[in-house]
């Protein structure tokens, strides 16, 4: 598999560590493609990004944390 080095807040790394001590991942690496994978399954086609509206470019811009977050309901209330 290839390597790839990201950078992450504080808040997002202590949130994968209690992800992977709680049992509900085996390592970092599964929260992290578990997340790329629901990045990718609500990424538009190339065709709906066109005419996508405002909400969708803002969940566009969401990190993958962020996205986890809020598909798992934990999204931080600001």
């Amino acid at each position: 598999m290839p390597m790839v080095t990201v950078s992450i807040s504080p808040e997002q790394a202590a949130r994968m560590r209690e992800a992977v001590n709680c049992g509900a991942y085996a390592s970092g690496s599964e929260v992290v493609r578990a997340a790329l994978r629901l990045w990718a399954a609500s990424a538009p086609s190339s065709a709906e990004a066109k005419t996508s509206a405002p909400m969708e470019a803002d969940r566009e811009r969401m990190n993958v944390a962020e996205l986890y977050a809020a598909h798992t309901g934990h999204a931080r209330r600001a």
